[in-house]
């Protein structure tokens, strides 16, 4: 089966890693709309690899994008629920600052990310009236294959 790959961390790197993360939060993020939004929508793309939480205006109009890898995480470590956390906690800091109201919250994909998001947004203080789970699920899939004739 193979050799399993274990790798271990210094406490320094793990440190080093938590502080970038933290900076990365702290930058001055430029919104698109100077204007009070009172209503807003929050989309969170949770996949296998990364999570990706977008913030629009009640008409769908991009905000504000984060991502896993742009809050700071490199490699597998994009993927976990911590990740989507941050993510989620950064999302919330923007809420605040343009003083949303209402959130509506869209998750879509079937990554760790899912729960552990949505989690945070509520745990901000943020009033979220209605969450909705917009995963794509195949009703009949593709066209089998054609039956072989020997």
């Amino acid at each position: 089966m193979g050799k399993k790959h274990v790798s271990e961390e210094n406490k320094e790197e793990t440190i080093k890693d938590s502080e970038k993360v933290d900076q990365n939060l702290k930058k001055e993020v430029k919104v698109k709309s100077a204007d009070r939004i009172t209503e807003a929508r929050v989309y969170i793309s949770s996949s296998y690899n990364n999570t990706i939480v977008t913030l629009t205006n009640s008409k769908g109009e991009v905000l504000v994008s984060k991502s896993a890898g742009a809050v700071g995480f490199k490699g597998a470590k994009k993927a976990t629920s911590f990740a989507a956390s941050k993510v989620a906690e950064a999302i919330a800091n923007i809420c605040k600052k343009i003083a949303v109201e209402k959130l509506e919250v869209y998750i879509k994909g079937v990554g760790a990310g899912r729960e552990s998001a949505v989690r945070t947004l509520v745990n901000q203080g943020l009033n979220v009236v209605s969450i909705k789970d917009i995963t794509p699920i195949p009703h009949n899939g593709v066209r089998p294959k054609k039956v072989r004739r020997v």
